[in-house]
């Protein structure tokens, strides 16, 4: 099938939930980038806290096309705004300059990415001093500097460089006994797989797991850089995960049981496959760590989750006597609790999780180092031990999502009208009891069965969430919401 064809002329900037992105070379040019980088300088040194003395900006990149040239090239954007750029000296992934801004104490972080878009895409991330993602409010300045206009001019000059990866890789591994997990996969002869999908997370869980105690049981595949990530998105999506899945079944065949982990494009998302091959997204990931890090670690602090995550989130953390607190989608609602109380740890639905003892920020090595110490401490593979979680605290279930394209705006807007004022009162032959508008509109069947309709941004486009007893049962509540749309 042929891809859509490119537009023709430059959407206007304006930042979504995580940064600005475009369409390389039509939406992002190095004009554009470079007014958006000097604007978001001026607007981390006017929002950093008065006793933040640091004139340091930390820049860094992904592997995208171009990408570490351009962060090179906004040095000059952030010099011209009387600040210090430092320059990641490789692609980094998002988290690593999330740490280098902590670790330096800087004024904040921009980061040439577009994440888990596809790879025709490019775009700016903006980190503020806390070392995570800044709110909408301070995006809104940034819009505001860039109409206003008079953006200060670029000043060329060769930027301070410095090894963001390594000095990330050390702060993970001081969090962590990477010794004990090396020893810990040794003896329980499990093997780690993991995928990058070509991205910027490549080689950071061989370097913290590839010792000599690991004797071999640490292997990558797609780690190479692509900018082209084999044709697909790098999402870490079960329909772009074939060859890891080959890969773990196969070693489980042979009679090494697998633990496959993959990252998306910049390593702040993260999803597994166990060792039947069965993809195991962050429905199922965040309660494996709630509970180890609860019940095993014995830490403190609440569960956050998104409106969309699994109700075995919920069911676990308030199984082991732990507050839930829920949000709408999107991790900077999640980092926000992060930041004014003390959180266990928090996640949604499409692989994004942070922890109250690392960074208020989504980092997916961080989370992959976290779970294999589950899987290691249980003494069997992922799967064994997510089937008996789910035994212990009420069954198990199954998820879901779909986005669904809709005609047009007006679709669209009949649509939200309809479910504003006259919600279904049964979805798929079962009753609705409870309508929750968090996010969207949540149509609650009973505990584990839910349907979540929300709308994407501006566009005509509608995401389908839902949870049920079984796989069948999803199929058919996600095959009722199509119809349903379909019928406004």
């Amino acid at each position: 099938m042929a891809s859509a064809p490119l537009p023709l002329d430059a959407a206007p900037i304006r930042f979504g939930t995580d940064g600005w992105r475009g369409i390389l070379g039509v939406d992002i040019t190095l004009e554009r980038l470079l007014s958006v980088a000097a604007a978001s300088a001026r607007e981390l040194e006017a929002s950093a806290p008065s006793d933040r003395k640091s004139r340091e900006v930390i820049v860094g990149s992904d592997r995208r096309f171009l990408a570490p040239e351009l962060a090179e090239a906004i040095t000059a954007a952030v010099r011209g705004a009387g600040l210090e750029p430092v320059l990641c000296d490789t692609p980094v992934p998002t988290p690593a300059c999330s740490w280098a801004v902590l670790e330096r104490e800087a004024l904040g972080a921009l980061v040439i990415t577009a994440s888990h878009n596809p790879p025709e895409w490019l775009g700016l991330k903006i980190k503020g001093h806390f070392g995570g993602s800044v709110e909408g409010d301070f995006t809104t300045r940034v819009e505001r500097r860039l109409q206003a206009g008079g953006i200060s001019v670029p000043r060329p000059g060769d930027p301070v460089r410095f090894p963001a990866m390594s000095a990330y890789l050390s702060g993970l591994a001081g969090r962590v006994d990477t010794a004990a997990l090396r020893r810990g996969l040794k003896q329980t002869g499990l093997r780690l797989i993991v995928d990058p999908m070509h991205g910027s997370a490549a080689g950071g869980l061989s370097r913290l797991l590839g010792g000599d105690e690991a004797d071999g049981m640490v292997r990558e595949i797609r780690s190479e850089r692509d900018p082209l990530f084999g044709g697909n998105p790098p999402e870490p999506l079960a329909v772009y995960l074939d060859a890891l899945r080959s890969e773990v079944t196969a070693s489980t065949a042979a009679g090494t049981p697998a633990l496959g982990i993959v990252f998306d494009g910049d390593g702040d998302r993260i999803a597994a496959v166990d060792e039947r091959g069965r993809f195991c997204s962050t429905q199922l990931l965040m309660p494996l760590l709630i509970d180890h890090l609860a019940r095993v670690r014995g830490l403190p602090g609440t569960v956050v989750k998104t409106v969309s995550g699994s109700d075995l989130m919920r069911q676990v953390a308030e199984d082991l006597g732990r507050t839930v607190l829920e949000t709408p989608v999107g991790f900077k609602y999640i980092a926000s609790h992060m930041l004014n109380g003390e959180v266990l740890v928090g996640g949604e639905e499409s692989g994004g999780v942070g922890f109250g003892m690392h960074t208020p920020e989504r980092d997916a090595l961080f989370a992959a180092l976290l779970v294999i110490e589950a899987v290691v401490a249980g003494g069997c593979p992922l799967g064994e031990r997510l089937e008996a979680l789910q035994a212990a605290h009420g069954g198990g279930g199954a998820y879901d999502r779909l986005d669904l394209r809709l005609p047009d705006m007006e679709a669209r807007r009949r649509l939200e009208g309809l479910l504003a004022e006259t919600p279904p009162e049964e979805v798929a032959g079962a009753a609705v009891g409870e309508v929750i508008r968090t996010d969207g509109v949540k149509l609650r069947m009973g505990p584990g069965h839910w349907l979540m309709l929300r709308f994407s941004g501006t566009e005509p486009l509608l995401r389908l969430y839902c949870e049920a007893p079984d796989p069948e049962r999803v199929a058919e509540v996600l095959a009722w919401a199509r119809s349903f749309a379909a019928s406004v």
